[in-house]
Protein backbone atom coordinates (compact mmCIF):
# COMPACT_ATOMS: atom_id res chain seq x y z
CA UNK A 1 0.00 0.00 0.00
CA UNK A 2 1.13 3.35 -1.02
CA UNK A 3 1.30 6.42 1.04
CA UNK A 4 -1.16 7.48 -1.20
CA UNK A 5 -3.39 4.50 -0.74
CA UNK A 6 -3.11 4.47 2.80
CA UNK A 7 -3.94 8.66 2.98
CA UNK A 8 -7.11 7.71 1.28
CA UNK A 9 -7.79 4.70 3.27
CA UNK A 10 -7.34 7.01 6.58
CA UNK A 11 -9.57 9.25 5.37
CA UNK A 12 -12.63 6.89 4.76
CA UNK A 13 -12.32 5.96 8.01
CA UNK A 14 -12.65 9.30 8.88
CA UNK A 15 -15.56 10.20 6.80
CA UNK A 16 -13.27 13.14 5.51
CA UNK A 17 -12.58 14.41 2.01
CA UNK A 18 -9.17 15.24 0.78
CA UNK A 19 -7.29 18.08 0.14
CA UNK A 20 -5.13 18.16 -2.58
CA UNK A 21 -2.37 21.46 -2.72
CA UNK A 22 -0.39 22.10 -5.78
CA UNK A 23 2.89 24.39 -5.48
CA UNK A 24 5.71 24.86 -8.08
CA UNK A 25 9.38 23.63 -6.80
CA UNK A 26 11.49 25.99 -6.36
CA UNK A 27 9.30 28.96 -6.44
CA UNK A 28 10.33 31.89 -5.70
CA UNK A 29 13.56 29.77 -5.08
CA UNK A 30 14.22 26.81 -3.46
CA UNK A 31 14.12 28.02 0.39
CA UNK A 32 10.69 29.61 0.31
CA UNK A 33 8.64 26.63 -1.76
CA UNK A 34 10.41 24.61 0.84
CA UNK A 35 8.66 26.13 4.00
CA UNK A 36 5.81 26.19 2.08
CA UNK A 37 5.81 22.48 1.54
CA UNK A 38 7.09 21.63 4.90
CA UNK A 39 4.52 23.63 6.56
CA UNK A 40 1.54 21.98 4.56
CA UNK A 41 0.64 19.25 6.21
CA UNK A 42 -0.16 21.03 9.66
CA UNK A 43 -2.18 23.73 7.05
CA UNK A 44 -4.57 20.32 6.43
CA UNK A 45 -2.92 19.46 3.27
CA UNK A 46 -3.51 15.61 2.58
CA UNK A 47 -1.97 15.24 -0.23
CA UNK A 48 1.02 17.61 -1.91
CA UNK A 49 1.53 18.04 -5.63
CA UNK A 50 4.81 19.25 -6.21
CA UNK A 51 5.25 20.96 -9.78
CA UNK A 52 8.23 19.86 -11.83
CA UNK A 53 9.21 23.28 -13.38
CA UNK A 54 9.71 23.09 -17.41
CA UNK A 55 10.41 25.21 -19.86
CA UNK A 56 6.85 24.45 -22.60
CA UNK A 57 3.82 23.26 -19.84
CA UNK A 58 1.26 22.93 -22.08
CA UNK A 59 -1.57 22.07 -20.12
CA UNK A 60 -1.13 24.89 -17.42
CA UNK A 61 -2.39 28.80 -17.46
CA UNK A 62 -0.31 32.10 -17.01
CA UNK A 63 -0.11 31.85 -13.29
CA UNK A 64 1.79 28.44 -13.15
CA UNK A 65 3.15 29.07 -16.64
CA UNK A 66 5.22 32.04 -14.48
CA UNK A 67 5.79 30.17 -11.56
CA UNK A 68 7.67 27.61 -13.46
CA UNK A 69 9.56 30.24 -15.04
CA UNK A 70 10.77 31.97 -11.95
CA UNK A 71 11.67 28.62 -10.79
CA UNK A 72 13.95 28.07 -13.70
CA UNK A 73 15.71 31.90 -13.40
CA UNK A 74 15.97 30.83 -9.50
CA UNK A 75 17.95 27.66 -10.88
CA UNK A 76 15.68 24.99 -10.02
CA UNK A 77 16.34 21.54 -11.84
CA UNK A 78 14.66 18.44 -11.74
CA UNK A 79 17.20 16.89 -9.05
CA UNK A 80 16.75 20.30 -6.68
CA UNK A 81 12.72 19.19 -6.99
CA UNK A 82 13.92 15.53 -5.67
CA UNK A 83 16.32 17.15 -3.11
CA UNK A 84 13.18 19.30 -2.08
CA UNK A 85 11.32 16.02 -1.48
CA UNK A 86 14.01 13.98 0.68
CA UNK A 87 14.45 17.41 2.90
CA UNK A 88 10.63 17.11 3.58
CA UNK A 89 10.76 13.54 4.10
CA UNK A 90 13.00 14.12 6.66
CA UNK A 91 10.29 15.37 9.38
CA UNK A 92 7.28 14.05 7.78
CA UNK A 93 7.39 10.58 6.11
CA UNK A 94 2.85 10.04 5.93
CA UNK A 95 2.32 13.08 3.60
CA UNK A 96 1.49 11.22 0.69
CA UNK A 97 3.98 13.50 -2.53
CA UNK A 98 2.71 13.61 -6.02
CA UNK A 99 5.60 14.66 -8.87
CA UNK A 100 3.46 16.82 -11.70
CA UNK A 101 4.79 17.84 -14.77
CA UNK A 102 6.10 16.83 -18.27
CA UNK A 103 8.14 13.99 -19.64
CA UNK A 104 10.99 15.67 -21.29
CA UNK A 105 12.92 16.19 -17.70
CA UNK A 106 12.37 12.59 -17.10
CA UNK A 107 13.34 11.19 -20.54
CA UNK A 108 16.43 13.32 -20.52
CA UNK A 109 17.50 11.62 -16.63
CA UNK A 110 16.62 8.73 -18.32
CA UNK A 111 13.24 6.60 -16.99
CA UNK A 112 14.82 3.85 -14.47
CA UNK A 113 17.60 6.25 -13.48
CA UNK A 114 14.47 8.87 -12.56
CA UNK A 115 12.18 6.16 -10.87
CA UNK A 116 14.93 4.80 -8.59
CA UNK A 117 16.13 8.73 -7.70
CA UNK A 118 12.50 9.69 -7.13
CA UNK A 119 11.54 6.51 -5.17
CA UNK A 120 14.82 7.61 -2.93
CA UNK A 121 13.35 10.69 -2.31
CA UNK A 122 10.19 9.97 -1.43
CA UNK A 123 7.67 10.85 -4.28
CA UNK A 124 4.95 8.58 -3.82
CA UNK A 125 2.70 9.15 -7.58
CA UNK A 126 3.21 10.99 -10.76
CA UNK A 127 1.09 12.89 -13.16
CA UNK A 128 2.77 13.08 -16.48
CA UNK A 129 -0.16 15.14 -18.70
CA UNK A 130 2.04 14.83 -21.83
CA UNK A 131 1.92 10.97 -21.87
CA UNK A 132 -1.53 9.70 -22.78
CA UNK A 133 -2.60 6.05 -22.00
CA UNK A 134 -1.12 4.50 -25.37
CA UNK A 135 2.16 5.74 -24.37
CA UNK A 136 1.93 3.56 -21.01
CA UNK A 137 4.96 1.14 -21.64
CA UNK A 138 7.14 4.35 -21.81
CA UNK A 139 6.24 5.90 -17.97
CA UNK A 140 3.64 4.02 -16.68
CA UNK A 141 4.10 0.86 -16.13
CA UNK A 142 7.73 0.84 -15.26
CA UNK A 143 6.45 3.33 -12.66
CA UNK A 144 3.90 0.99 -11.13
CA UNK A 145 6.33 -1.48 -10.80
CA UNK A 146 8.41 1.00 -9.18
CA UNK A 147 6.16 1.02 -6.37
CA UNK A 148 4.82 4.52 -7.85
CA UNK A 149 1.23 5.52 -8.38
CA UNK A 150 0.84 6.96 -11.78
CA UNK A 151 -2.25 9.19 -11.60
CA UNK A 152 -4.15 9.82 -14.71
CA UNK A 153 -6.23 13.13 -15.70
CA UNK A 154 -9.92 12.65 -16.80
CA UNK A 155 -11.48 15.81 -18.78
CA UNK A 156 -14.67 16.54 -19.51
CA UNK A 157 -13.85 15.58 -23.00
CA UNK A 158 -13.17 11.91 -21.97
CA UNK A 159 -16.47 10.19 -23.07
CA UNK A 160 -17.51 6.22 -21.87
CA UNK A 161 -15.55 4.79 -25.22
CA UNK A 162 -12.44 6.35 -23.96
CA UNK A 163 -12.29 6.68 -20.15
CA UNK A 164 -11.86 2.64 -19.86
CA UNK A 165 -8.50 3.23 -21.60
CA UNK A 166 -7.44 6.52 -19.56
CA UNK A 167 -8.36 4.52 -16.21
CA UNK A 168 -6.73 0.48 -17.02
CA UNK A 169 -3.18 1.50 -15.77
CA UNK A 170 -3.94 4.42 -13.32
CA UNK A 171 -3.51 3.93 -9.22
CA UNK A 172 -3.75 6.28 -6.58
CA UNK A 173 -6.55 8.39 -7.35
CA UNK A 174 -7.92 9.81 -11.04
CA UNK A 175 -7.84 13.71 -11.06
CA UNK A 176 -10.79 14.92 -12.99
CA UNK A 177 -10.28 18.05 -14.88
CA UNK A 178 -13.37 20.10 -13.74
CA UNK A 179 -13.17 22.40 -16.60
CA UNK A 180 -12.19 22.55 -20.64
CA UNK A 181 -8.72 24.16 -20.64
CA UNK A 182 -5.88 25.37 -19.06
CA UNK A 183 -5.19 25.86 -15.47
CA UNK A 184 -6.73 28.66 -13.72
CA UNK A 185 -8.90 29.76 -16.59
CA UNK A 186 -12.70 29.56 -15.26
CA UNK A 187 -14.56 28.47 -12.22
CA UNK A 188 -15.49 24.93 -11.20
CA UNK A 189 -19.41 23.89 -10.57
CA UNK A 190 -20.29 21.39 -8.50
CA UNK A 191 -23.44 20.73 -10.77
CA UNK A 192 -21.82 20.31 -13.91
CA UNK A 193 -19.29 18.23 -11.94
CA UNK A 194 -21.22 15.57 -9.59
CA UNK A 195 -22.35 13.45 -12.50
CA UNK A 196 -19.17 13.19 -14.14
CA UNK A 197 -17.68 12.26 -11.10
CA UNK A 198 -20.13 9.68 -10.71
CA UNK A 199 -20.16 8.83 -14.02
CA UNK A 200 -16.32 7.74 -13.66
CA UNK A 201 -17.18 6.07 -10.25
CA UNK A 202 -19.15 4.07 -11.91
CA UNK A 203 -16.15 2.46 -14.41
CA UNK A 204 -13.35 2.03 -11.02
CA UNK A 205 -12.69 2.09 -7.25
CA UNK A 206 -10.01 4.57 -7.03
CA UNK A 207 -10.89 8.02 -5.59
CA UNK A 208 -11.94 10.82 -7.81
CA UNK A 209 -10.30 14.00 -6.91
CA UNK A 210 -11.56 17.56 -8.74
CA UNK A 211 -8.64 20.12 -9.56
CA UNK A 212 -8.99 23.10 -11.85
CA UNK A 213 -10.98 26.32 -11.12
CA UNK A 214 -11.27 26.39 -7.64
CA UNK A 215 -10.37 29.76 -5.55
CA UNK A 216 -11.88 29.99 -2.68
CA UNK A 217 -12.88 27.79 0.58
CA UNK A 218 -16.45 28.04 -0.24
CA UNK A 219 -15.97 26.19 -3.93
CA UNK A 220 -13.57 23.95 -2.35
CA UNK A 221 -16.32 22.61 -0.17
CA UNK A 222 -19.11 22.87 -2.80
CA UNK A 223 -16.61 20.50 -5.01
CA UNK A 224 -15.18 18.08 -2.38
CA UNK A 225 -19.05 17.68 -1.95
CA UNK A 226 -19.78 15.79 -5.21
CA UNK A 227 -16.42 14.12 -5.40
CA UNK A 228 -13.37 12.53 -3.02
CA UNK A 229 -11.94 15.73 -2.21
CA UNK A 230 -10.55 19.08 -3.78
CA UNK A 231 -7.04 19.73 -5.84
CA UNK A 232 -6.45 23.55 -5.59
CA UNK A 233 -2.62 24.95 -7.25
CA UNK A 234 -3.14 28.09 -9.05
CA UNK A 235 -5.57 30.25 -6.59
CA UNK A 236 -2.26 28.99 -3.93
CA UNK A 237 0.59 29.57 -6.60
CA UNK A 238 -0.88 33.08 -6.56
CA UNK A 239 -0.43 33.58 -3.44
CA UNK A 240 3.31 32.83 -3.78
CA UNK A 241 3.24 35.06 -6.67
CA UNK A 242 1.99 37.92 -4.95
CA UNK A 243 5.26 37.88 -2.51
CA UNK A 244 3.61 36.99 0.68
CA UNK A 245 5.57 35.85 3.34
CA UNK A 246 4.93 31.29 3.83
CA UNK A 247 2.92 32.39 7.11
CA UNK A 248 0.27 34.09 5.14
CA UNK A 249 0.10 31.62 2.10
CA UNK A 250 -0.14 28.51 4.36
CA UNK A 251 -3.07 30.57 6.16
CA UNK A 252 -4.88 30.48 3.00
CA UNK A 253 -4.15 26.90 2.19
CA UNK A 254 -5.62 26.51 5.34
CA UNK A 255 -8.85 28.17 4.46
CA UNK A 256 -9.29 25.55 1.65
CA UNK A 257 -8.38 22.86 3.50
CA UNK A 258 -10.83 23.69 5.99
CA UNK A 259 -13.30 24.06 3.11
CA UNK A 260 -13.10 20.84 1.90
CA UNK A 261 -12.97 18.87 4.96
CA UNK A 262 -16.07 20.31 5.53
CA UNK A 263 -17.85 19.01 2.51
Amino acid sequence: MSRIDAKFAALNVEGKKAFVAYIMAGDPNYDASLEVMKGMPAAGVDVIELGLPFTDPMADGPTIQLAGQRALEAGMTLQKTLDMATEFRKTDDTTPIVLMGYYNPIYNRGVDTFLKDAKAAGIDGLIVVDLPPEEDEELCIPAQAAGLNFIRLATPTTDDARLPKVLQNTSGFVYYVSITGITGAAAAEASDVAPEVARIKAATDLPIIVGFGIRSPETAQSIASVADGAVVGSAIVGEIAAGKPASEVLSFVKSLADGAHRA
